[in-house]
Protein backbone atom coordinates (compact mmCIF):
# COMPACT_ATOMS: atom_id res chain seq x y z
CA UNK A 1 0.00 0.00 0.00
CA UNK A 2 1.27 3.39 -0.46
CA UNK A 3 -0.18 6.68 -0.01
CA UNK A 4 0.81 8.32 -3.96
CA UNK A 5 3.33 8.16 -6.54
CA UNK A 6 6.95 7.34 -5.01
CA UNK A 7 5.26 8.25 -1.25
CA UNK A 8 5.06 6.55 1.65
CA UNK A 9 5.26 2.59 1.39
CA UNK A 10 3.68 0.09 3.59
CA UNK A 11 4.41 -3.95 3.67
CA UNK A 12 1.91 -6.24 5.11
CA UNK A 13 0.54 -9.97 4.43
CA UNK A 14 -3.22 -11.23 4.32
CA UNK A 15 -5.33 -13.87 3.70
CA UNK A 16 -7.94 -12.17 1.82
CA UNK A 17 -6.74 -9.02 0.07
CA UNK A 18 -9.96 -7.52 -1.17
CA UNK A 19 -11.25 -6.98 2.47
CA UNK A 20 -8.03 -5.99 3.82
CA UNK A 21 -7.51 -3.50 1.32
CA UNK A 22 -10.97 -2.30 1.54
CA UNK A 23 -9.75 -2.03 5.72
CA UNK A 24 -6.90 0.25 4.68
CA UNK A 25 -9.21 2.49 2.94
CA UNK A 26 -11.87 2.82 5.38
CA UNK A 27 -9.48 3.57 7.80
CA UNK A 28 -11.04 0.77 9.80
CA UNK A 29 -7.88 1.24 12.26
CA UNK A 30 -7.55 5.03 12.77
CA UNK A 31 -4.19 4.58 14.54
CA UNK A 32 -2.43 2.36 12.48
CA UNK A 33 0.26 3.61 10.13
CA UNK A 34 -1.51 2.84 6.81
CA UNK A 35 -3.71 5.65 8.63
CA UNK A 36 -1.27 8.07 9.64
CA UNK A 37 0.33 7.88 6.45
CA UNK A 38 -2.97 7.64 4.30
CA UNK A 39 -1.58 4.65 2.45
CA UNK A 40 -4.95 3.51 0.56
CA UNK A 41 -3.21 2.76 -3.04
CA UNK A 42 -2.86 -0.80 -3.60
CA UNK A 43 0.26 -0.89 -5.41
CA UNK A 44 1.86 -4.12 -5.70
CA UNK A 45 1.37 -7.08 -4.76
CA UNK A 46 2.47 -10.97 -4.68
CA UNK A 47 0.61 -14.32 -4.07
CA UNK A 48 1.28 -17.17 -2.35
CA UNK A 49 -0.09 -20.78 -2.01
CA UNK A 50 1.58 -21.34 1.47
CA UNK A 51 1.39 -18.46 4.96
CA UNK A 52 4.70 -19.65 6.09
CA UNK A 53 5.78 -18.48 2.23
CA UNK A 54 4.00 -15.07 2.58
CA UNK A 55 5.67 -14.06 5.91
CA UNK A 56 8.99 -14.83 4.90
CA UNK A 57 8.82 -12.98 1.77
CA UNK A 58 7.35 -9.65 4.12
CA UNK A 59 10.32 -10.04 6.68
CA UNK A 60 12.27 -9.87 3.67
CA UNK A 61 10.79 -6.98 2.10
CA UNK A 62 10.25 -5.02 5.20
CA UNK A 63 14.52 -5.11 5.86
CA UNK A 64 14.87 -4.00 1.53
CA UNK A 65 15.98 -0.36 1.25
CA UNK A 66 13.67 2.19 0.01
CA UNK A 67 15.43 2.06 -3.60
CA UNK A 68 14.74 -1.34 -3.57
CA UNK A 69 11.06 -1.45 -2.69
CA UNK A 70 10.59 1.41 -5.55
CA UNK A 71 12.17 -0.78 -7.64
CA UNK A 72 10.19 -3.94 -7.45
CA UNK A 73 7.02 -1.91 -7.32
CA UNK A 74 7.68 -0.19 -10.81
CA UNK A 75 8.86 -3.35 -12.57
CA UNK A 76 4.76 -4.07 -12.13
CA UNK A 77 3.26 -0.75 -11.85
CA UNK A 78 5.61 2.06 -13.20
CA UNK A 79 2.95 4.60 -12.50
CA UNK A 80 2.00 3.55 -9.13
CA UNK A 81 -1.62 3.49 -10.24
CA UNK A 82 -4.13 1.85 -7.57
CA UNK A 83 -4.83 -2.02 -8.26
CA UNK A 84 -8.14 -2.02 -6.79
CA UNK A 85 -9.30 0.82 -8.27
CA UNK A 86 -11.47 -1.40 -10.84
CA UNK A 87 -12.43 -3.99 -7.95
CA UNK A 88 -15.89 -4.14 -7.11
CA UNK A 89 -15.51 -3.78 -3.35
CA UNK A 90 -18.62 -3.49 -1.01
CA UNK A 91 -17.95 -0.57 0.70
CA UNK A 92 -20.96 -0.78 3.13
CA UNK A 93 -20.06 -4.11 4.64
CA UNK A 94 -16.75 -5.39 6.40
CA UNK A 95 -15.82 -8.92 7.85
CA UNK A 96 -15.92 -9.26 11.36
CA UNK A 97 -18.87 -7.03 12.22
CA UNK A 98 -16.57 -3.98 12.14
Amino acid sequence: MANKFKGTVYIGITDNIEERVKEHKLKVYPNSFTAKYNCDKLVYFEEFEKDNEAIIREKRLKKWNRSWKIELIESMNPSWMDLSMNWNIDFNRLRHGR
